[in-house]
């Protein structure tokens, strides 16, 4: 068979001898901008069942149809961990979502802090980053990305099983880190541009779970703080190690 040029995310059961039909985007995308056509193999995975080489049995310009082979890969699920992040401006958010999908976050929730200049965020379009981002990185799960949520309301209902690693840029070059934590369950937390209020640094601090964390000398802009908790915590805690 054919080796797969081309990863595919399908919301469509997937096993040895399924056909996934594809929509009218799909296969716009698989036959007039990837040109392949029938006989082509694409590698399908749908974050529940997998990764499954799939021929393609009919192509057409506004559908087509897929026949799924033997299992190639099984399902891969993250560290249980959320990025909880304060959105910024569009195509930064954009990164973040990318990244978190990269890196290994299990679900993204976007939080309204006092300081978030976003009140907004288009779901749809994020989860599509998130989809693209785990297309692109070989991920066979796609970490979901949850509506946006006032960072108070989401901490009234925070479940007492799970660890925060909160970033203070208040802490810029102090010591603070995570060789001391421990727990499967964790959520990062990453503020605006104009960082956490002091009431809500405050209540963190105030919260047994909450471990106060430096990202370092230097004061990170929103986006490259993201990525840099993720590393940190994925070295320390997570499946990196």
């Amino acid at each position: 068979m054919k080796q797969a040029k081309v990863r595919l995310y399908v919301d469509h059961p997937l096993a040895e001898g399924q056909t996934v039909s594809l929509s009218r985007e799909q296969a716009h995308y698989l036959f007039g901008v990837m040109r392949l056509g029938e006989g082509d193999v694409v590698a399908l995975f749908n974050g529940r069942d997998g990764e499954f080489p799939a021929e393609i049995i009919e192509a057409g310009k506004r559908k087509g149809v897929l026949e799924c082979q033997a299992q190639s890969r099984p399902l891969h699920m993250p560290p249980d961990l959320w990025l909880c992040f304060a959105p910024i401006k569009k195509a930064r958010t954009d990164f973040i979502v990318e990244k978190a999908a990269e890196m290994g976050a299990a679900l993204i929730q976007p939080m309204q802090t006092e300081f978030t200049n976003s009140e907004r965020i288009r779901r749809d379009r994020l989860q599509a980053h998130a989809v693209e981002a785990a297309e692109q990185c070989g991920g066979t799960y796609v970490p979901e990305v949850v509506d946006l949520m006032r960072m108070d309301k989401l901490l009234d209902a925070w479940p007492d099983d799970r660890q925060i690693m909160f970033c203070d840029e208040a802490l810029v070059g102090a010591a603070e880190t995570l060789t001391a934590a421990s727990g499967h369950r964790w959520a990062i937390f990453i503020g605006p541009e104009g960082g956490f209020s002091d009431r809500e640094r405050e209540r963190l601090r105030a919260m047994d779970i909450a471990h106060p964390v430096s990202l370092g000398p230097r004061i990170l802009r929103a986006d490259t703080a993201a990525v840099a908790a993720m590393t940190l915590w994925q070295q320390v805690l997570g499946d990196w190690t």
